[in-house]
């Protein structure tokens, strides 16, 4: 706060000087300096924020320190199934019984829709994992992927293509034993690895595409030859509505990761990455995401 005389003086000269229109023709009320930015207060227990150009950091709360996931992983599954040498996108999957089991076995968690029987292009397999961040999508692209005459085998070996890229992105707190999020006591990261993943995976165009597209309905062809139709898939990602210039990239929930969000937005041509792990709600997580996003466009200048 301003006190005393010297203070009465300046909000008169500030008065004025608005009044006349000279601070805001010269600029003079937008530039600030980044470093008089103030550091946002966010709910979630971790965050990040960095330079998507520089890779250089722009915010921290916790960073480095490793939380569950939720279905944020699905960055890396998708990162995966995007790295595969010859991949043809629009290659048919056909949807197993064991890839609904596993979505009523996980007490319906988040999935796709996909009906058994049904063959699934890569590509629509890809939105089906990113948009409404189907379990079931992610299966479907495990088993694919993955090497092995079994299913588990093909699983565990795609799980192991995902620790390995984790390893060669030097994410050294970073750990899958999933698939999808759905973890078993060892898949975790930080908001500084998961960063660094979402700015690693956004050099796809096809990731870029999926991540951005707000609903996407796939067409499938049926056992019996047929096109069905599939409902709508909307992404779970709110800020690419409500937050000008988002590019995605993925939610994430769950008992132990609480709410996730890593997300990705350009102005000016500046683009901003970050992460924020275990917040109280959906709503929350957005507005965290969205206070680091100013921070970090304030930042940068």
């Amino acid at each position: 706060m301003i006190t005393g005389i010297t203070g009465t003086r300046l909000r008169k000269a500030a008065a004025v000087a608005v009044t006349s229109g000279a601070l805001v023709a010269t600029g003079a009320l937008t530039a600030a300096p980044a470093q008089a930015v103030t550091a946002p207060s966010i709910v979630a227990k971790g965050g990040y924020v960095m330079n998507n150009a520089s890779g250089s950091t722009l915010y921290t709360k916790a960073a480095d320190t490793r939380r569950s996931t939720g279905s944020t992983t699905k960055i890396m599954t998708a990162k995966v199934v995007l790295a595969q040498s010859n991949l043809n996108l629009d290659a048919k999957v056909t949807i197993q019984k064991a890839y609904s089991d596993y979505i009523v076995d996980n007490n319906y968690a988040s999935n796709a829709g996909l009906i058994v029987g049904d063959k699934v292009t890569v590509r629509q397999l890809l939105y089906g994992l990113m948009l409404p961040s189907g379990c079931d999508a992610a299966y479907a692209l495990a088993d694919k992927f993955g090497s092995g005459s079994t299913r588990a085998a093909r699983v565990k070996s795609f799980i192991g293509k995902m620790n390995t890229t984790a390893k060669n992105l030097g994410l050294k707190n970073t750990h899958f034993d999933s698939f999808d999020g759905i973890g078993h006591g060892a898949n975790y990261s930080t908001p500084r690895d998961l960063t660094k993943l979402a700015s690693s995976a956004l050099k796809s165009s096809t990731f870029r595409t999926i991540v951005k597209t707000k609903t996407y309905t796939a067409k499938t062809i049926t056992k019996t030859g047929g096109t069905r139709t599939m409902k709508p898939w909307n992404n779970t990602n709110g800020l690419l509505s409500s937050y000008s210039g988002t590019i995605g990239v993925k939610t994430g929930s769950g008992p132990e990761a609480k709410y996730c969000l890593v997300f990705a937005a350009t102005r000016n041509g500046r683009t901003v990455v970050g992460t924020v792990l275990a917040s109280s709600s959906i709503a929350q997580r957005e507005t965290d995401a969205k206070k680091l996003l100013n921070y970090g466009f304030a930042k940068l200048g």
